[in-house]
């Protein structure tokens, strides 16, 4: 049906075009001026060009620092994704169990980070924290959770883990939910058993599911800062600074503003590379669920 004015449409568009502007496209174009310049919020700007991103190449602190960021990122998207994925298929049944079950994993999801970060900056503490204490009193030893440049990451990574499965096991049972009964009827009737069902009917099927749950997990993951600046402040020896803290640190530590903002453009380049990968996935996952009709 065609509008009964041609403006309509844009009039429709206009308030959400006139906040993405505002709140998006202003401070991202305000960041990319100020990546030119040397500013320390005291003295005056002065223009140096790209001089800013050139120092955090030769310096190596982007390329450690974005290695850093990835390796978290993996850890967090693959194992989130996966144990989301076995309790959906775990939990996909009816009865109050099953619902309190669901309701109990997923409502880790609502809690805000820095609720979270408290509580297991509290079971992590490597002397009176839960977990070693439980190790200890069992025999085991326990390890410098988040004092550990080589276990601190991880250690965070376990955590933002811990916080997001609920969310990738509700968007998985979607997924399930939303596969026809019939299929699987049909195929429980060629003989095929619980774990032949799964893989050849339902995985296919949730390709698109999984594209969309690693996609978001792997933004959120990126924009990982809470957890980090409760809970090890980027340390220890910066073995947790990942690319938003990075920005925080170099703006509201070190003064440096232009370094920042560069790191800005460079961590908003990395998410519309994230975005296209997502775009190029989910089509390839669609034309593999549609047998190429796509």
């Amino acid at each position: 049906m065609k509008p009964a004015r041609a403006w309509h449409p844009y009039a429709l568009l206009a308030p959400t075009v006139l906040v993405l502007a505002v709140f998006f496209v202003f401070p991202l174009a305000l960041a990319a001026y100020r990546s030119l310049f040397a500013w320390d919020l005291l003295t005056v700007p002065r223009f140096v060009g790209p001089a800013n991103y050139r120092a955090l190449i030769e310096s190596g602190e982007l390329v450690a620092i974005l290695a850093r960021t990835l390796a978290y990122s993996a850890a967090v998207v693959a194992v989130s994704a996966s144990l989301g994925l076995a309790l959906a298929v775990g939990l996909d049944r009816p009865g109050t169990p099953a619902a309190l079950a669901r309701g109990a994993i997923f409502s880790a999801y609502v809690v805000s980070w820095v609720a979270v970060a408290l509580l297991w900056l509290w079971i992590l503490d490597a002397d009176a924290g839960v977990l070693s204490r439980a190790l200890r009193a069992l025999g085991l030893p326990a390890a410098n959770w988040l004092g550990d440049p080589d276990v601190a990451l991880w250690s965070l990574a376990a955590v933002s883990v811990w916080k997001i499965t609920g969310y990738a096991m509700v968007i998985f049972l979607a997924g399930l939910q939303d596969i026809p009964p019939s299929l699987l009827a049909a195929a429980a009737l060629d003989g095929a058993g619980p774990w032949r069902r799964f893989w050849h009917v339902s995985w296919p099927l949730l390709r698109p599911t999984a594209v969309f749950v690693g996609t978001t997990s792997l933004i959120l993951s990126f924009q990982a800062f809470d957890i980090v600046r409760v809970m090890t402040q980027g340390g220890p020896v910066r073995s947790t600074t990942v690319f938003v803290y990075a920005i925080y640190e170099q703006i509201f530590i070190n003064l440096r503003v232009g370094r920042a903002s560069a790191l800005v453009v460079v961590f908003f380049a990395l998410l519309v590379l994230l975005t296209a990968l997502q775009l190029w996935a989910w089509r390839l996952s669609t034309t593999a669920r549609l047998g190429g009709r796509a």
